[in-house]
């Protein structure tokens, strides 16, 4: 079971389950001091749990004005669907948003990071980014897994097609490089058409 606490006037998502802790208050004041500066942190595997973090945020950023958001992203990917959840819903929302990747921008978190134009889309010089076809164990029936690998199939192509919008790629050649996973550097991301600028400073940020 999960709650929403409010730290500062801000929401903080938190598992009723957790044990009340120092570490834990401080890390809600730290959150709520990141949504004044309208930052949200995207940082881990994508999950429905920090899918809904992420978009109860943005939401509440965007219903407190239209100035723009800066979202930070840290992650190795995860759930599909997930990262659809949230891709879709910074363009619903009505604030622009900027984002920001560093360490590692990773399979669905790349397409979580294309969502927005490339003008806005930025990440810290040693950021590495990876795009690779969605990938799941099937089990069950026979035709369950049939089913499952033909929804593996659909997805593929979907991704495929968001990446080559996005980029200005073909979808044909998207198709072949996610074939396996094709890891790039600021340079070959920003060649690729998926980043747009390196910042070494938050005042290069610009939207």
């Amino acid at each position: 079971m999960s709650s929403v606490q409010f730290s500062a006037g801000f929401p903080v998502r938190a598992d009723e389950d957790d044990t009340e802790t120092e570490g834990n208050g401080i890390r809600a004041a730290m959150m709520a001091k990141f949504l004044e500066a309208r930052t949200v942190m995207l940082f881990g595997g994508v999950d429905q749990k920090l899918a809904e973090r992420v978009s109860m945020q943005l939401l509440y950023l965007d219903h407190l004005s239209n100035e723009p958001i800066k979202l930070m992203i840290n992650s190795p990917g995860g759930h599909v669907e997930s990262g659809d959840t949230i891709h879709d819903l910074i363009g619903y929302i009505s604030s622009p948003v900027a984002v920001i990747g560093t360490g590692w921008v990773a399979s669905i978190a790349t397409h979580i990071f294309l969502s927005v134009p490339p003008e806005q889309r930025f990440c810290l010089p040693n950021t590495r980014f990876l795009i690779h076809q969605p990938s799941g164990g099937a089990g069950g029936k026979a035709s369950d897994i049939a089913i499952q690998a033909q929804e593996i199939v659909k997805m593929r192509e979907r991704i495929a097609r968001k990446i080559a919008e996005a980029t200005g790629q073909t979808y044909e050649k998207v198709l072949k490089d996610i074939d396996r996973d094709f890891w790039m550097g600021t340079q070959e991301a920003k060649d690729y058409g998926i980043l747009g600028t390196v910042v070494k400073h938050s005042s290069e940020v610009k939207v």
